[in-house]
């Protein structure tokens, strides 16, 4: 299977982060950026340009620009004329260092931006970093139902009119955030995070059986809803089938891996008079005591195994 390749606009980079128009590239509005990756070009300076990946921002830094200083003009153009060159997204010069005129000659000679920041370069970049990964992340959209319960990012699974979507407006009646309905957006931020949102067009939207399309948001105010919110744990919501064997324990735990991350997930029966809100709010309370290293099976697993050896003797 093909790997789908997201991008970003690079002019909605420099607009999140304020970033100081240096020169600004013909094609600036068109470009896009692909790599989550950014590079702070220091091989590249002394002509080291094996494994180079043209699609990154590149970053100088003081340890770079205090380098640069000892160049002569003649080596400043070569070297900055063969980094442009490649056709990187655009350069960022951090802490508000000055801009070589032979920087500014190359990029203009090569058609590439210059933007300046104040912050820090560890900083910027961390930041930078963060906000790629976020907007270039893996992503895929599966049908169901996202909420904050009690602090735990809650993905709810299960099929057409099991009663997702009751359950949700029911936590949210007991003041748990609403994150999507329908279709939720998960996106692999790291190796270990998932985290979902709903897509633009029907955000805050909710259906109901019976009463049709509400406004999450407009009917509960803005304290119940959010944009985004970490998957901690996924609910199976499955029709109650009397012949099959359900965990009444929890000894074993269960994972359902997304874009190759394991989340914690559990399978709760449906079938009327149980109630599901209370059910998915204890099933949050207990995964957050899980991460917190208490068991509750496993505590009274070993109850009954000491009662059984102090029986034994």
């Amino acid at each position: 299977m093909n790997k789908q390749q997201f991008s970003i606009p690079l002019s909605r980079i420099v607009s999140e982060f304020h970033l100081e128009k240096i020169y600004e590239s013909s094609d600036f509005a068109d470009i896009e950026v692909t790599s989550s990756e950014v590079n702070r070009p220091g091989t590249q300076l002394v002509g080291f340009f094996d494994y180079f990946d043209p699609r990154r921002i590149q970053i100088l830094g003081k340890v770079e620009i205090s380098y640069l200083h000892g160049f002569t003009h003649e080596q400043r153009l070569a070297c900055f004329d063969k980094l442009v060159g490649t056709k990187i997204p655009m350069i960022v010069v951090t802490r508000s260092l000055e801009i070589f005129p032979e920087l500014l000659e190359a990029a203009k000679k090569h058609d590439v931006s210059i933007f300046r920041c104040g912050e820090s370069t560890s900083y910027f970049m961390s930041a930078l970093i963060s906000y790629l990964n976020v907007h270039l992340a893996p992503r895929i959209t599966r049908h169901g139902v996202l909420l904050e319960v009690h602090g735990e990012g809650v993905l709810i699974l299960g099929e057409s009119g099991v009663g997702k979507s009751e359950t949700a407006v029911e936590l949210v009646k007991r003041g748990h955030r609403f994150v999507a309905d329908d279709a939720v957006e998960l996106k692999r931020v790291s190796d270990r995070t998932l985290v979902g949102t709903a897509p633009e067009n029907i955000r805050y939207f909710i259906e109901i059986r019976g009463i049709g399309i509400v406004d999450i948001r407009r009917l509960f105010g803005m304290g119940s809803v959010k944009e985004t919110e970490r998957v901690d744990m996924i609910i199976h919501l499955e029709p109650w089938e009397e012949a099959k064997q359900y965990d009444r324990l929890g000894l074993v735990d269960e994972y359902t891996n997304i874009l190759g991350v394991n989340i914690p997930s559990v399978t709760v029966p449906v079938r009327p008079g149980r109630n599901l809100a209370v059910i998915v709010e204890v099933a949050a309370m207990n995964n957050r005591q899980k991460r917190m290293g208490y068991n509750a099976a496993e505590e009274l697993n070993q109850r009954l195994l000491h009662q059984l050896e102090q029986g034994a003797n």
